[in-house]
């Protein structure tokens, strides 16, 4: 690829029985002026599933099905589909957890895989997946995050949400609490910090304050209700520092996102899944009145240590509402524009 060149971003279609083809699609339409002036997206999917969601989502945008990225057109009207011909789509039906379908959307992360892997695209955005339906196609899979880190052989990565500047990465993310609890550990919590730092800085943070989440009520109260504060957490922000990273904690979990909120940090590290998913969801998330609809589903996630940028919406499949036309597409549009925003970053 030449220098001047428009890059290659991949979106996977997610699981084709949710709403993840129609908020591609509407997302697609929403930024095509301004995402087709930055890179060329393609949908890494099934052409013929990404047809009936622009039908669905009434879009004038056109399907384009391509066998590898060289024939991808460069017109905002139209979606490119590198289409993988897997869904028998006289079989799907929306809104169910179908083994078909989960085989599909993981075949559609692996072909995103090695097409980062090869060089050949600059981001990964990733629509919803279904656990179910994918293990229940039996194979064995806990998340996006996990699945791509292994795809890649990467050993150091972790997971961060964001909703525009309130940031939180996780040490554990995809175990119970109490093997979370477990798995809280020095050097586990030092890793996450300095990706946390490094992804800071290339969203263009010179010098990033990152809060670190203490996991006990109150951090511990200096052991009363718990010891790894003292054991664990305390001595990887202290190695942190050390480094040069601007680290403060362990904080109380129940003050350290007020203080991110008011612009104290940068960043937080939380210890487990709900402890940083909870805030980000409360601010990015919000129903219309009478509780049955979204007006908003803010929030990008983003995995951390990768060798190629990856973003992803921060909700699930929502098959209550798939094929219906009423999915908000906010998630998908925040998760490519962010993945557009580090591209450029790195090319400075």
């Amino acid at each position: 690829m030449k220098i001047n060149e428009k890059p290659f971003i991949a979106i996977t279609m997610g699981d084709p029985a949710g709403i993840g083809p129609e908020i591609i699609v509407k997302a697609l339409g929403l930024g095509r002026k301004w995402i087709h002036r930055h890179v060329i997206p393609v949908v890494v999917g099934d052409a013929r599933v990404m047809a009936q969601a622009a039908r669905i989502a009434k879009s004038d945008l056109k399907i384009y099905p391509i066998n590898d990225l060289p024939t991808a057109v460069r017109h905002s009207m139209t979606i490119n589909v590198l289409d993988l011909g897997n869904v028998r789509i006289d079989q799907l039906k929306h809104g169910r957890v179908d083994p078909m379908a989960g085989r599909a959307s993981v075949e559609y992360i692996r072909k995103a895989a090695e097409l980062a892997r090869a060089g050949l695209i600059r981001a990964i955005v990733t629509g919803p997946v279904s656990k179910e339906a994918i293990n229940k196609a039996h194979i064995p899979f806990t998340g996006h995050t996990e699945l791509l880190a292994e795809l890649m052989d990467r050993k150091e990565y972790a997971m961060l949400l964001a909703h525009g500047p309130f940031r939180v990465s996780h040490v554990t993310t995809h175990a119970s609490l109490r093997k979370a609890c477990e798995m809280v550990k020095k050097e586990r919590i030092l890793s996450v910090i300095r990706l946390t730092h490094q992804t800071m800085k290339e969203l263009g943070i010179e010098n990033p304050r990152i809060g670190v989440a203490g996991l006990n009520p109150h951090s511990g109260e200096d052991g009363l209700f718990g010891d790894e504060e003292k054991r664990e957490i305390l001595p990887a922000v202290e190695k942190a520092k050390r480094e040069g990273i601007e680290a403060e904690g362990p904080v109380p979990p129940d003050t350290i996102f007020t203080k991110l909120k008011g612009k104290l940090y940068d960043a937080v590290v939380a210890m487990y899944h709900d402890q940083g998913h909870i805030p980000v969801k409360l601010l990015g998330f919000s129903l219309k009145k009478g509780g049955r609809e979204w007006s908003q589903m803010g929030g990008v996630n983003i995995t951390m240590g990768l060798p190629v940028i990856r973003t992803s919406v921060d909700h699930g499949v929502a098959f209550g509402k798939a094929g219906e036309g009423r999915a908000n597409p906010q998630s998908m549009v925040d998760a490519i524009k962010l993945a557009i925003r580090f591209i450029q970053r790195k090319r400075r």
